[in-house]
């Protein structure tokens, strides 16, 4: 869930916007220390849980207009090194506010303990997190299916320039868009705090597997995003338990076989 919350915001960008942003993972990185300080001035997680969405969707704002406005239509390649240079700056920008040792926040009070669950003592955050996935996955299909800023969205990855000669102002789609993106970002990074340690490279480890996911899953798509994300994480966790000498190779084989036999993704919303 984590995963997908990180690449569905990832992969409508690239759908919509055909941008590729490689500093997506920073600002999941960005969204776990904009929490940690949240819960610091606030002294509760969900202030941390709320703001940190925000935080990260004012950023996006601010690169948007500043940066990848500016470079949408400059080709893959300047896009690639644009946004492969924010890595370092966020890395630097991290390792200044926030120091190189290894955070960490408490989850809430009612959500530190277990529950039993199919005859098993699982932990009560990490099924917070699960069931905070669903609940974005049931709103994001709702959106995009039945209402009219979804059927907007989808004129627009399927035919941006079809759809502004409709009258749509696919700027302003393509801006709120990234913003959501973003803030998915955040609200991820917000969530792994409690279970991973907050460092400057969280976003850097994470991005590898955030992209395959979106190859896998197919640009644009949701429901690519959930079995993408749900094949790539199962992958990882039983691979590291039943076969640890190949684990680190299966996803990547995973990428290779999808890119042979569809190199559009599983489901892609557009060849």
């Amino acid at each position: 869930m984590l995963l997908f919350l990180l690449s569905v915001g990832l992969t409508v960008i690239f759908g919509l916007l055909h941008f590729v942003n490689l500093a997506h993972g920073a600002f999941y990185a960005f969204g776990a220390y904009a929490g940690y300080s949240a819960v610091r001035w606030t002294g509760s997680f969900w202030g941390g849980f709320a703001i940190a969405p925000i935080a990260v969707a004012a950023l996006g704002a601010a690169l948007y207009f500043s940066l990848i406005r500016g470079m949408r239509h400059s080709g893959p390649m300047n896009q690639v090194l644009a946004t492969f240079g924010l890595i370092f700056i966020f890395l630097d920008a991290f390792r200044i506010f926030w120091g190189d040792i290894a955070l960490g926040i408490e989850p809430p009070a009612s959500l530190a303990g277990t529950v039993e669950f199919l005859g098993i003592d699982y932990p009560a955050y990490r099924l917070f997190i699960i069931g905070l996935g669903l609940l974005i996955i049931a709103v994001l299909h709702l959106v995009l299916s039945r209402t009219q800023i979804g059927a907007i969205i989808r004129a627009g990855v399927d035919n941006g320039t079809m759809a502004g000669c409709l009258g749509i102002n696919v700027e302003i789609v393509f801006f709120l868009v990234f913003c959501v993106g973003c803030a998915l970002a955040g609200l991820a990074g917000a969530v792994a705090a409690p279970i991973v340690s907050i460092s400057p490279n969280m976003g850097t480890e994470i991005l590898i597997p955030s992209l395959i996911v979106v190859v896998i899953g197919g640009l644009g798509s949701l429901k690519g995003a959930v079995t993408g994300s749900l094949l790539v994480g199962f992958l990882q966790t039983f691979g590291a338990v039943l076969a640890p000498h190949v684990a680190s190779i299966v996803i990547y084989a995973l990428l290779a076989s999808v890119l042979i036999l569809k190199p559009a993704g599983l489901f892609p919303v557009r060849s």
